[in-house]
This record gives structure tokens, C-alpha cells and sequence, in this order.
């Protein structure tokens, strides 16, 4: 068994308010969930109104279907226009 973890930092530049990024954090979370299946959650910089960490998992009984699948969520995320990707870190465990 294999663990995919994905890690991305993203700005918020339309957030002006801890809603605000709530709002753009829920639509990204649902959107991810709802087309890939993975598990999503913010992990980091829970305080700033800007930015964000989230972080992505999926499961997967080989290396290369999971780095395909964080691949191309990374590539989705990029498309979306509430948020800009920072950073973006992979594992597998």
C-alpha cells in the first residue's frame, strides 16, 4: 500500500477576510473531492487570511498511479482562479 501526501501552499489574493478564504478553501476542497476522490484538509496558516496549506492524500497499491494522481491535482489546482499555487510538496510513504 501506498500513501500519496501532497502539500500545497497557495495565495488567496481575492481573500480580504478569514471568510473570504474560507469560501475559496471550501469550493477547492469540494471540487478536488468530488473529481478525484482524494481526502483534503487545510493544515497550515490557519490564522492568515491570504494564504493557505493544504494538504491532499490518496491511496494507492503503486508509486506511479499515485504520483499520477497528485500530478493531476496539482495540474487542476493550477487552472483555478480563486488561488495561485506557492509551493508544492510530494510524498510516499
Amino acid at each position: 500500500m501506498i500513501v500519496g501526501i501532497l502539500t500545497l501552499e497557495l495565495d488567496i489574493p481575492q481573500a480580504y477576510s478569514l471568510k473570504d478564504k474560507r469560501m475559496v478553501l471550501n469550493r477547492v476542497r469540494d471540487r478536488l473531492r468530488q473529481k478525484f476522490n482524494v481526502a483534503v484538509a487545510e493544515v497550515g496558516e490557519n490564522d492568515v487570511w491570504n494564504a493557505a496549506t493544504v494538504g491532499v492524500v490518496t491511496v494507492s497499491n503503486e508509486q506511479r498511479h499515485a504520483n499520477r494522481m497528485l500530478s493531476t491535482v496539482v495540474a487542476y489546482v493550477e487552472t483555478l482562479r480563486d488561488c495561485t499555487v506557492a509551493d508544492v510538496a510530494m510524498e510516499f510513504l
